[in-house]
């Protein structure tokens, strides 16, 4: 992880945070917010993850949620899904539990823009605020602090959490009202889904049709045809390799998160949803764990 960066919030006061959920994401996230001199309490399902958080990045572990955000300013979660979320926020043990009225709850969890409405109403009862905040960047982005986040939840809310946020991002937005933030990284995932797909396709019609695709890539990547996709994922696509970091099963998890709500809100989505058949396929191929790029996979 980067711990020379400079920041452009160094200069805030140091807060009590508390981070749930310590993923490949989380980890790193929640090692900037120590890092940028907050107390950062965490909690992780499994405990082990936790304790080895704490001897790397000092602080302290927690043996639920709700005790993770007692006494927290800002609260922020990082899990898998809506059920994941859910049983992290509600319930006995659950983050809202522990808040006092005046915390902030910044969820990162990538998760449907439904769930972000109903927990952004129960904390609302409780006099909390609730950020939907999914976040753009990958691993990488997060162990380097370079995340894109997006944002959904009340003005007053997201401008005093962001100069905290700001430890592990390179732009921290505000979207938008309650479910703002998780509609934007719906829009997000399906750029990603068509240009991997073009990408895909581009390569393999290339070395089927002889060319030197390193070279081809080099070329293109100067003109109109440039993406970041190509510039990160291109020559590694041409190599076969497929291990850096965001899985064809989770792309599948927020693919079905774009289809759902495009079905709510009857907006026509035929090349993602073909798409998402096509990761479909690589699951089927025993690709489920292999990065997103691996849908070139299936053209081969």
């Amino acid at each position: 992880m980067n711990s020379t960066k400079p920041r452009p919030y160094d200069t805030i006061a140091p807060q009590s945070v508390a981070f749930v959920g310590l993923g490949v994401m989380g980890h790193p996230m929640a090692g900037h917010l120590a890092q940028a001199g907050h107390t950062v309490t965490v909690y992780n399902r499994t405990a082990a993850k936790a304790a080895e958080w704490v001897q790397t990045f000092g602080g302290r572990h927690a043996a639920t949620p709700r005790e993770a955000a007692q006494g927290a300013q800002i609260v922020f979660v990082c899990v898998g899904n809506d059920d994941d979320l859910r049983s992290v926020m509600l319930g006995a043990d659950g983050v809202l539990a522990g808040v006092s009225a005046g915390t902030t709850v910044v969820d990162h969890t990538t998760a449907s823009a439904d769930v972000a409405r109903e927990l952004y109403a129960a904390a609302k009862v409780l006099g909390v605020a609730f950020i939907d905040a999914p976040v753009s960047g990958g691993q990488a982005g997060a162990q380097n602090g370079a995340l894109t986040v997006m944002c959904g939840g009340d003005p007053a809310a997201f401008d005093a959490v962001r100069p905290v946020g700001m430890a592990f991002s390179k732009a921290f937005t505000r979207m938008g009202e309650s479910g703002a933030g998780q509609l934007t990284k719906m829009v997000n995932q399906v750029c990603i889904a068509g240009l991997v797909q073009g990408l895909s396709e581009a390569i393999a019609f290339g070395q089927k049709a002889g060319l030197d695709m390193h070279l081809a890539l080099d070329v293109i990547g100067k003109g109109a045809a440039q993406s970041w996709q190509l510039d990160n994922r291109g020559k590694t696509m041409v190599d076969d390799q497929f291990n850096f970091g965001f899985a064809v099963d989770w792309m599948r998890k927020d693919l079905g998160l774009v289809l759902e709500e495009a079905r709510r809100i009857q907006a026509r989505m035929p090349v993602t949803a073909l798409v998402d058949q096509f990761y479909a396929d690589v699951q089927a191929m025993g690709g489920n764990r292999l990065d997103t790029s691996s849908l070139i996979k299936r053209l081969r």
